[in-house]
């Protein structure tokens, strides 16, 4: 079985991902700038290499994915650390996918390692956590109950989790997306092109229906920097795309400090994990006024991330997918990937109300 690297696997993240691939069988290295950490992260266990490579040094990062099929990357913040890590796995023909939630590094993936990772030969799908992934593909799933190649006057992506713990990592990325964006929401898609500097216009949300929380009537949201802002554009027809989240849950984000997240731990405990639900709609409207919504929600995020991510690693080593950068919706059948999730706790559905 081909090898897959997990850059960053001493992490939080990380660690949840090289415990995922061993789960499955999978021989892995476990790479990254701090040795001894990693050989903890990897248990010494058979079949889990151990690779030193800083993200400053591209001749490390090349050398420690050189024979493996493919790099899931879970270092952050990526706008520091994404492009070296993706440079060097296009460089030696890599297949890569990542976690990140980023916008602006999302982005300029997409505009920028597309034709490299053509000619390499090998498929980038970044965005693969429990909000880009799920998101993009419910998104998809959600415009397509209108028909194909419908005619969207506004597709909106929605995060509704409730309250919960977050990692080091997540705080560190929700304060640069703040630094960034201000109180602004991040981009939204408009008339055929990126904008940024206009709040979504969506206040509220119907509560999502079957297969999500037991929840009625109308959600507050607010805009929010969400990836699928930039994944989503990208395979759904549509005149607006916007990303809003829970109202009571983005002035959490709002109000981070570095010395906050300086003094968080490095992500919430098994307990905190497990009684956290996250979950991910989207709500479509066809130029005639037809609708659509979708959800899919499941627990512990953090651990639904490192399954995703794996699970997008193994179908990039496995099947027929294009070379170039994709969204998750690109890469693969949107509900064939939901499905696949549905033995960790997760579950989905698409509804088109009367």
């Amino acid at each position: 079985m081909d090898k897959i690297a997990v850059y960053g696997a001493s992490g939080f993240t990380g660690r949840l991902v090289v415990a995922e691939l061993l789960r499955r069988g999978v021989p892995l290295v476990a790479a990254g700038r701090d040795g001894e950490r990693l050989r903890q992260a990897a248990g010494g266990r058979p079949g889990a290499e151990v690779r030193v490579a800083g993200a400053g040094d591209p001749a490390a990062l090349a050398a420690a994915f050189d024979g493996c099929a493919a790099v899931i990357n879970c270092v952050a913040p990526f706008e520091e650390f994404g492009e070296p890590v993706l440079r060097a796995a296009v460089s030696v023909g890599c297949h890569y996918v990542d976690t990140t939630g980023e916008q602006t590094y999302l982005k300029r993936v997409f505009d920028t390692f597309g034709e490299p990772a053509r000619r390499r030969g090998v498929t980038v799908v970044p965005a693969l956590a429990d909000d880009g992934g799920p998101g993009d593909l419910i998104a998809h799933l959600t415009a397509e109950a209108l028909g194909p190649g419908a005619d969207l006057a506004v597709l909106t992506v929605a995060d509704l989790r409730r309250p919960g713990g977050v990692s080091r990592g997540t705080a560190r990325t929700a304060l640069a997306n703040r630094r960034l964006w201000g109180g602004d929401g991040g981009l939204h898609w408009a008339d055929g092109a990126w904008r940024a500097g206009t709040v979504a216009r969506t206040e509220t949300v119907p509560a999502p229906g079957a297969g999500a929380e037991p929840e009625a009537g109308e959600l507050k949201v607010t805009a929010f920097a969400l990836p699928g802002i930039v994944t989503v554009p990208r395979h759904v027809r549509a005149r607006r795309v916007e990303a809003v989240m829970r109202a009571e849950v983005a002035p959490l984000f709002g109000a981070l400090t570095e010395e906050v997240v300086a003094a968080l731990p490095e992500g919430p405990d098994a307990g905190t994990r497990a009684a956290a639900r996250w979950l991910m709609a989207a709500y479509a409207t066809a130029a005639d006024g037809r609708r659509a919504q979708g959800s899919v929600t499941g627990t512990d995020g953090y651990g639904l991330t490192a399954v995703i991510a794996v699970e997008g690693a193994l179908r990039l080593v496995t099947g027929e997918v294009p070379p170039g950068v994709l969204a998750p919706a690109q890469a693969f059948d949107p509900a064939d990937f939901l499905t696949a999730l549905e033995p960790h706790g997760v579950r989905w559905s698409v509804l088109t109300p009367a």
